[in-house]
C-alpha cells in the first residue's frame, strides 16, 4: 500500500473540514455548493468550493477512499504542484459541462414557452420563485407579481408545468470532488492502463484502460436518461459533472502526453 502523499493529504484534510464545518453550520451548504448562475444562490467562488462540499457520509467516503487511493499514486509521480494543478482543472471542468448541460436543459424548456413573451426579469423571478408558497389551501394561486405575470401571459397549465420543471433544474445544487476523482481515473487509466482494479460487488479485477471507459459510459448513458430532454429517471448524482472531469483529465493527459519530451517541467 502507497503511503498518503502530502497534497492529497492536504486536500483529504480540507474536505474533511468543509464536510464537519457543513454540518455545523448548515447555512455554508447554500454559500458553497455550485448553483446554477441564473438562481439568486449563485456565488463566483462555487466553481471552486463545490468539489470540497459533500452530501453525506457516504458520499464523502468514497470520494476520500478514490483520492487517496488514485491521487497519492499519481502525486507520487508527478509532484506535488502538477498533481494539485490538474486536480482542480478537472474539478472546474466538471462544474463548466455540468453547468452547460444544464443551461441547454433548462433553456429548451424555456422554448416551449417562448409565446408567452416573458423578459428576462419575469424569467429569472419564475425561475427563483417558491412554488411551494404561492398556493392557497384550495391549490389557487395566492396574489404576488408571480401571478401577475402569468396571468398577464396568459399561461396554461400546461406552460406552468414546464416553468416549475426548468425551475427545479436550475435550484438543484451540486456538490463533490467526483468530478475531479473522474479526472484522476482518467490519469491513472492513462499511466497505468493494465492496473487491474478490485471493484465492490465484482470478484474479478478488471484492467484500468478498461475499467475507466466502462465506468464513463454508464455514466454518459445514466445522464441523457436523466434529462427531461431525452427521458425521465434522474439518479439524483450529477453525471455529467463526472464526465467534465473526465474529459478535462483527458485533455490534459493527452497534452501533456505530446509534450512529454519538452524541456519544461513542473518541479
Amino acid at each position: 500500500m502507497m503511503n498518503i502523499t502530502p497534497v492529497v493529504k492536504q486536500l483529504l484534510i480540507i474536505n474533511f473540514i468543509f464536510f464537519i464545518g457543513s454540518q455545523l453550520v448548515p447555512v455554508s451548504y447554500d454559500l458553497f455548493s455550485l448553483y446554477y448562475p441564473e438562481s439568486d444562490k449563485f456565488k463566483l467562488w462555487q466553481p471552486l468550493t463545490h468539489m470540497f462540499m459533500h452530501g453525506g457520509v457516504a458520499h464523502i467516503f468514497f470520494n476520500m477512499f478514490a483520492l487517496y487511493s488514485f491521487g497519492s499514486a499519481l502525486e507520487h509521480f508527478w509532484g506535488g504542484t502538477k498533481f494539485i494543478f490538474f486536480y482542480i482543472s478537472c474539478g472546474l471542468g466538471a462544474a463548466f459541462l455540468h453547468t452547460f448541460v444544464n443551461y441547454v436543459q433548462i433553456h429548451y424548456l424555456l422554448n416551449d414557452i417562448a409565446n408567452l413573451n416573458l423578459s428576462k426579469a419575469d424569467i429569472h423571478l419564475l425561475l427563483n420563485a417558491d412554488f411551494q408558497s404561492v398556493f392557497d389551501v384550495d391549490g389557487h394561486l395566492l396574489p404576488s407579481k408571480m401571478k401577475t405575470i402569468l396571468e398577464t401571459a396568459h399561461c396554461t397549465q400546461e406552460q406552468f408545468n414546464t416553468i416549475v420543471q426548468a425551475s427545479m433544474v436550475s435550484k438543484v445544487p451540486v456538490v463533490g470532488a467526483s468530478g475531479a476523482i473522474y479526472g484522476l481515473l482518467v490519469a491513472f487509466a492513462f499511466m497505468f492502463p493494465v492496473a487491474e482494479l478490485g471493484i465492490m460487488f465484482i470478484p474479478i479485477p478488471i484492467k484500468a484502460k478498461y475499467f475507466v471507459p466502462g465506468l464513463l459510459a454508464v455514466d454518459l448513458f445514466l445522464g441523457f436518461k436523466g434529462q427531461s430532454i431525452f427521458g425521465a429517471g434522474s439518479t439524483g448524482i450529477a453525471h455529467f459533472a463526472h464526465i467534465g472531469g473526465a474529459i478535462t483529465g483527458f485533455i490534459m493527459m493527452w497534452y501533456w502526453k505530446k509534450k512529454q519530451f519538452d524541456h519544461k517541467r513542473w518541479n
